[in-house]
């Protein structure tokens, strides 16, 4: 690793003495945006005018642009970057796929973006779209894409750029498993992180470049290892995990910058509430010798840029028929943070999968798994309308139905909480059955305990012998977030029912006035 220093004292020693031959480099960056082309209100779902007006809104790309030019007016260098997951999260992106994303990152001048798993959602062909349109680099280092003629070509594993006559080396990081998270297709592979990272950034100290910064849709953790186990890296812009550091919030995870062998981890938390900016001086050898920031709130303090509001008018106009549309009301806030929903049971998880359950119970099924990692969004107090539901439910997926042994669905269990530790999307939440799982148990080695399934009268344990109808997402049954037990075209399965955000709708206003509601099916020894 290379000799890099971060203690005040040393570094104010360093600096004073080697003024003439320092770089500063502002970094800025996004991460997790997820569509989120209007502003959200505190649940990261969409907020109306009104409270907008009121100052209760948060983001938006309208203020995006405001405080993006501000922000390169106070800094002598600077970058614009993004750590992935553009795509998906509102009706800007299930209208317009990666089209309003380009046009936004276009008018903000971004310098490169990596890719994130969610932008294959959609495949390749909608990725190749983007790529095609928008002006700068889209990167990703640990995947082999050759075999995919629409990506072929047309994704950079790193690239270099020149911000105030000093080059900056920049390599892309994409999920290792984006084959379980996403659609990529049969034709790219993911790989290692470590070693892909590596190998760019040898091959840029080779071409002479000594400041290089990741761009990494890996997570939290992922960046943490990336960072020790790599050398000649000087910054980690993360994404994925929608990781909040803050020297100044007590709900941060961990400063910003955090500091691991001398790299600089930053990441912004996600859906465009915040901007980062991280302040970077380098010493002639390309060293980091102080670096210092903060993520920017887009609060009400930061003023929408009006031309990008009136394009945003003007892009919305086919959606507001479909997203006004009220279809239900709920008496209290349904919670379905990310933080809460990936690691218990959650109301969320409790409305989604009971929604589920009795759409298709009239066909004999008792038992319904959906993955957390597609709740989205809270949805908060009073009238629910359509586009709450499709910010919570945005990925078009459908019920699917199939057969399966019970031993079958225990080890789905375990998939569920096997990476509870890391926030991951796959844990599972039910309805028709219970569980308790004991996070002392090394994952996939019986964390599951106590699976109750429902027989009309009660509960009953479950029979591992014995053949349950089951009920999920098509995403989940074609194994996705790890549910390789689920796919296959041996469980007299149907995959095109209809979808889920229509289910839940539709629940919601069978149920209306909608209830919140713990019961405790999953629990935690």
């Amino acid at each position: 690793m290379f000799t890099r220093f971060l203690a005040s004292a040393a570094v104010l020693g360093l600096t004073a003495g080697m003024a003439a031959a320092e770089y500063k480099l502002t970094i800025l960056h996004t991460n997790d945006f997820h569509s989120r082309i209007e502003p959200i209100n505190k649940y990261d779902s969409g907020c109306s005018s009104d409270d907008n007006a009121e100052g209760k809104c948060f983001g938006g790309s309208a203020r995006l642009v405001t405080a993006v030019e501000e922000a390169r007016g106070r800094a002598e260098n600077s970058i614009l970057v993004d750590g992935g997951d553009q795509f998906q999260g509102s009706l800007f992106y299930t209208y317009y796929k990666g089209k309003v994303a380009a046009e936004f990152m276009n008018k903000l001048g971004y310098n490169a973006m990596t890719v994130g798993n969610h932008e294959f959602d959609d495949g390749p062909e909608v990725l190749r779209g983007f790529i095609d349109t928008v002006d700068f680099p889209v990167l990703m280092s640990n995947a082999d894409f050759s075999g995919e003629e629409l990506l072929n070509g047309k994704i950079k594993k790193s690239t270099v750029i020149e911000v105030g006559g000093e080059k900056v080396g920049l390599v892309g990081l994409t999920p290792e498993d984006t084959h379980e998270l996403a659609s990529p297709g049969p034709n790219i592979t993911f790989s290692d992180p470590v070693p892909a990272v590596q190998a760019e950034v040898d091959k840029l100290t080779a071409e002479g470049v000594n400041k290089i910064i990741v761009l990494s849709h890996s997570g939290y953790a992922v960046d943490q290892r990336v960072a020790q186990e790599t050398t000649g890296v000087d910054v980690i812009v993360g994404g994925h995990s929608n990781t909040y550091l803050s020297n100044v919030s007590d709900k941060a995870v961990g400063p910003y910058p955090t500091v691991v062998d001398g790299v600089q981890i930053i990441q912004a938390y996600a859906y465009g509430k915040f901007l980062g900016e991280l302040n970077v001086t380098f010493d002639d050898d390309g060293n980091v010798v102080a670096a210092a920031g903060e993520p920017l709130i887009m609060d009400n303090n930061v003023a929408e840029d009006q031309a990008s509001l009136d394009r945003i008018a003007e892009l919305a106009a086919p959606l507001d028929e479909i997203r006004n549309k009220v279809v239900a009301s709920t008496s209290e806030a349904i919670e379905g943070d990310r933080s809460i929903c990936r690691v218990q049971e959650c109301q969320m998880g409790n409305l989604v999968a009971d929604a589920m359950l009795a759409r298709v119970a009239d066909q004999g099924v008792h038992i319904a798994i959906a993955n957390s990692g597609g709740l989205r969004a809270s949805i908060d107090p009073g009238d629910v309308t359509m586009g709450e539901v499709l910010t919570v439910l945005p990925f078009q997926n459908t019920l699917s139905t199939f057969e399966i042994s019970g031993q079958g669905i225990v080890d789905a269990l375990e998939n569920g909480v096997s990476q509870v530790e890391e926030v991951k999307g796959r844990f599972p939440q039910v309805a028709g059955l219970t569980f308790v799982w004991d996070a002392s148990v090394a994952p996939n080695e019986g964390r599951v305990s106590e699976v109750m399934v429902s027989n009309g009268d009660g509960l009953t344990p479950i029979d591992p012998a014995a053949t349950y109808l089951v009920v999920t997402n098509n995403y989940v049954r074609n194994g996705g977030d790890g549910y390789s037990m689920f796919e296959g075209d041996d469980k007299n399965a149907y995959d095109f029912g209809p979808d889920l955000a229509d289910v839940t709708a539709e629940y919601l206003a069978e149920n209306a006035p909608y209830q919140p509601y713990l019961d405790g099916r999953i629990k935690q020894k």
